[in-house]
């Protein structure tokens, strides 16, 4: 089962596709991130995300998306408000092309993927990294955190089997 983990933002959007035939038996397919100009406007920025996510779609056909749930800054609501535009087009980009859509705390990824839920980045990086056996860590934390959503499903749905 292919996997597509996407980790959302306005600037950059992180993702990751990996494939599972089981909780512990995952391959890493491809990762990387989307993005937009800061220069550009609103409706150009979402636009090239939901594109981009709709191209990795197409080309991977996943069975499911994996989305961090939603939670607001108190000390940054205005980060929390950009950061659904983007989650809006992915949500989107799931309908459209009748994608399973699935959303996660990031408490639980963080726990299914370290055992702790209150894990730093760094941490995560490194066993995302083991776990998918890569030679080198994710460049940007956007996609250590796709590639740990998509791994998590695994795990989760792994286990329910």
């Amino acid at each position: 089962m292919k996997i597509l983990g996407i980790d959302p933002g306005l600037i950059k959007t992180g993702y990751g596709v990996i494939e599972a035939a089981g909780s512990d038996d995952l391959e890493y397919i491809e990762a990387g991130v989307i993005k937009t100009s800061s220069e550009a406007g609103i409706s150009k920025r979402v636009s090239d995300i939901y594109q981009n996510i709709s191209d990795i779609i197409k080309e991977h056909k996943p069975a499911v998306l994996v989305l961090e749930k939603l939670y607001s800054n108190y000390k940054h609501p205005v980060t929390s408000i950009l950061m659904g535009h983007a989650r809006g087009v992915v949500c989107l980009a799931c309908g459209v092309n009748e994608i399973c859509l699935v959303n996660y705390s990031a408490t639980r990824i963080k726990k299914v993927i370290t055992g702790n839920g209150r894990a730093s980045k760094q941490q995560m990086q490194r066993v995302v990294k083991n776990l998918l056996k890569l030679k080198e860590s994710p460049k940007h934390f956007d996609v250590t955190d796709a590639l740990a959503m998509a791994i998590s499903y695994a795990r989760i749905e792994g286990r329910k089997r």
